[in-house]
């Protein structure tokens, strides 16, 4: 005799069952044989079938030796008495042989094969114990097409596991193995329910359940699914599969973090927009549960059928650019750097940073801005401002210590791009980044397996975390009315450049969730933003999900509500008076109410001092004829000069200039050119013979004279924009100066513009 075939002791023959966390199949890979198989142990399967198994197969086979020599005399009787087989006189034991013998289980029946097929059921009892060859039979026994195995079929055709079956559940798969092709559920429902019946009656006639129980199961009819392959969650359990495992166990089932209910809620929500989205869209979905770092929902694609659109790429894990969504990172930043707190003024206007000039995606500047509007408005040049103050280096740095990985082309250093999603990341490292606004700071790495381990990092303090998530929930002012209900979602969008990814990261007590739209080889979505693709889909994602009990939003020990004053960023009890132009509630970080950041480009601060004629009221200067008595002001940045000459500012209660002084040189904050950089090249739009720039004048007094290559062209009053067109190459100075005497000037060139255009000499001012 052989020795047992591997499958005596390797009962899944390398299949391999991803499930979610209740034991649920997500998607069943086949063995070597191209066989479904979900490992089951006896302990695991319900009483019922097992009843109905032993009683009907083999009632003696916890006492015999492999064969049952009254089963067989009793079969070779009817044999010949009939001429035919009535009954096989198999014990259980001699059909797992039959089973896991590849030289049996093809064999025709003959005496020959039966004998060998007797041989081989009692080296399996010598070999292995009553379980084990149970368990066999559990694992392999044929249940109809490529399936396997109780548990198996119990999911595939029933869709419930084997331990919750009923008793005429029980029965059907006890019948199903005696002709597994011609008996199957999905293709002659009513051959199997006489099949079942059968089983009924035998376990009546002995005694193990009573008519009472087999009538009501007869009364069940045969309704099972169709055998298919129904996966869910496909590229998780792709992911899953290919990891390296260690044990046997391992090898055969993986039991994910997953929730197969909400996974598969969460696929139909993607199934019914993935219409509506252009073709070879996809869109990606993650769900972390906030406590256990546990993945929930993992939708890698919007449907893993459709091949047009790239469905087998994961865009969990694909590196795609952040666009905006880094800013909270930022802000928080800052907060512990005891930069700024939520209510600190920040310029939302036009500005040039070493030659990088921002644009806010409205296409618009909204001037005074406090953090917490910047940050919940998404506005660019505010952002891109402090993290050139923080510099971009150090803020990648933090961000990667905190477990979110900003990658950047081979040999190129971070810079202010940065924030605008000049770098790649994944949706999986971003969702575990903004944890941290739910669980004091602390992000942490998904989990898809209860085994892996728990990484938490820090990327932001308790503070911090706690007055971003305030900001992105509701606003972040400490004087708005407090309500109850509602999920408490913090949440943030992103777009990047060119539309190509659309994202909406969100925040709740339980839950932190990721959304992304966008094409997997990077072509531009025209028109596809996050606020008006993913948002929808995220906000639709929070409401199917269940609500944890609402927790109470108490602010950490290190945040206090403070009442500052602009321009000056101060406490209002430590402003001195007059200079309270506008007073504001702010969130302030570790007791640290830090003044409004230094201006670009100019020296000294937002406080000046002016002279005021005591008899006029009217403003004067110490080289003036007239006398003045001076006085401290608080004055607005200069780049937000044309909001506050619009009258969108409160005024300094500086007076107008006495008309006796009016060409002295007025001391002042100076004046500051706008558009253009010193060194900056211009170079002409393809197809076009000219260059248009547009210049302001920030600062100063009185009229501003314009001055192109030391020739005077243009005066204007106040911040007005100036038009400079160039229509020939060549180095250029633009100056301009204001009446006393102040100026500021910046030296350019101009190139690629086609040689035979004339200049029209004065530069089109």
């Amino acid at each position: 005799m052989h020795p047992l075939p591997a499958q005596a002791f390797r009962p899944a023959d390398g299949g391999l069952v991803v499930t979610s966390a209740d034991g649920s199949p997500l998607r069943a890979y086949p063995g070597e044989d191209g066989i479904w198989r979900y490992p089951v142990s006896p302990e695991d399967v319900s009483p019922l079938y097992l009843q109905a198994l032993l009683t009907y197969e083999d009632r003696w086979f916890y006492w015999h030796g492999g064969i049952n020599p009254y089963a067989m005399a009793r079969a070779a009787w009817q044999w010949a008495a009939s001429g035919r087989i009535v009954s096989g006189g198999s014990t259980l034991t001699m059909q797992v042989a039959r089973m896991i013998d590849p030289t049996l289980r093809g064999a025709p029946r003959s005496m020959g094969a039966k004998l060998r097929q007797m041989a081989r059921a009692v080296q399996l009892e010598w070999h292995l114990s009553k379980r084990d060859i149970l368990a066999l039979y559990l694992n392999h026994a044929p249940m109809g097409g490529i399936v396997e195995g109780v548990e198996m079929a119990s999911r595939a055709y029933l869709g419930k596991p084997s331990r919750q079956l009923s008793h005429a559940e029980a029965a059907l798969l006890t019948a199903l193995p005696q002709a597994p092709s011609r008996l199957r559920p999905d293709r002659a429902p009513e051959a199997a329910r006489a099949a079942r019946d059968k089983v009924l009656a035998r376990m009546v006639e002995r005694g193990r359940w009573t008519a009472e129980v087999a009538g009501d199961a007869r009364i069940e009819r045969v309704i099972v699914q169709p055998l298919r392959g129904h996966w869910l969650a496909p590229l998780a359990a792709e992911r899953l599969r290919q990891r390296p495992r260690g044990t046997a166990a391992a090898r055969r089932v993986v039991r994910s973090t997953l929730d197969a209910e909400w996974q598969s809620i969460v696929e139909d929500m993607l199934l019914d927009r993935v219409d509506t989205l252009p073709p070879k869209v996809s869109m990606a979905v993650l769900v972390m549960d906030n406590d256990s770092m546990e993945a929930r929902v993992y939708a890698g694609s919007a449907d893993f059928s459709d091949a047009r659109r790239a469905a087998h790429v994961d865009m969990v894990r694909g590196v795609r650019s952040p666009g905006s969504t880094l800013k909270p990172f930022l802000y928080a930043m800052a907060l512990d750097e005891g930069m700024i707190h939520s209510e600190s003024l920040l310029v939302d206007a036009p500005q040039t940073f070493g030659g990088y000039r921002p644009g806010n995606f409205q296409a618009s500047f909204s001037g005074a801005v406090s953090v917490s509007e910047a940050l919940q408005r998404s506005l660019n040049v505010p952002a891109v401002d402090l993290l050139d103050r923080i510099g971009p280096a150090r803020f990648a740095s933090a961000l990667r210590a905190g477990g979110l990985r900003l990658r950047i082309p081979a040999g190129a250093a971070p810079n202010l791009s940065l924030i605008l999603g000049g770098a790649g990341t994944t949706l999986e490292e971003l969702v575990g980044a903004y944890r941290a606004l739910a669980r004091g700071g602390m992000a942490g790495r998904v989990r898809l397996t209860a085994d892996e381990p728990r990484v938490e990092s820090r990327i932001m303090s308790e503070g911090a975390a706690f007055i971003v998530r305030d900001i992105l929930e509701s606003g972040g002012r400490p004087d708005r009315p407090f309500y109850a209900g509602g999920r408490g979602l913090a949440w943030k969008t992103g777009t990047s450049f060119g539309f190509r990814d659309a994202w909406a990261v969100g925040v709740t007590d339980a839950w932190t969730l990721g959304v992304w739209v966008g094409r997997p080889d990077g072509t531009p979505n025209p028109g596809f933003f996050g606020a008006n693709v993913a948002a929808p889909l995220l906000q639709d994602l929070v409401a199917a999900l269940p609500a944890a009990a609402p927790v109470p939003r108490v602010p950490p020990a290190s945040v206090r509500a403070q009442s500052i004053c602009w321009p000056l960023g101060l406490r209002t009890d430590s402003t001195p008076e007059g200079m309270c132009l506008q007073r504001r509630q702010a969130w302030a970080l570790d007791d640290a109410v830090p003044p409004t950041l230094p201006e670009r480009g100019t020296q000294g601060g937002l406080v000046e001092t002016i002279w005021v004629d005591p008899r006029s009221g009217m403003r004067t200067d110490p080289g003036c004829r007239v006398p003045g008595t001076p006085r401290q002001v608080a004055r607005w940045p200069l780049a937000l000069q044309p909001w506050a000459e619009a009258g969108m500012l409160p005024g300094t209660g500086a007076a107008r200039w006495h008309p006796a002084c009016g060409a002295v040189s007025h001391a002042g904050a100076g004046v500051r050119l706008e558009g253009l950089d010193t060194g900056a090249i211009l170079r002409p739009v393809p197809g076009r013979d000219r260059i248009d720039v547009q210049l302001r004048a920030l600062g100063g007094d009185g009229t501003l004279w314009w001055m192109l290559d030391g020739k005077p062209v243009r005066r204007t009053d106040g911040a007005s924009p100036v038009s400079l067109r160039f229509t020939s190459n060549g180095a250029h100075t633009v100056t301009v100066m204001d009446e006393g005497g102040r100026y500021d000037s910046v030296r350019f060139a101009v190139r690629g513009l086609p040689e035979h255009v004339r200049n029209d000499g004065s530069g089109g001012l």
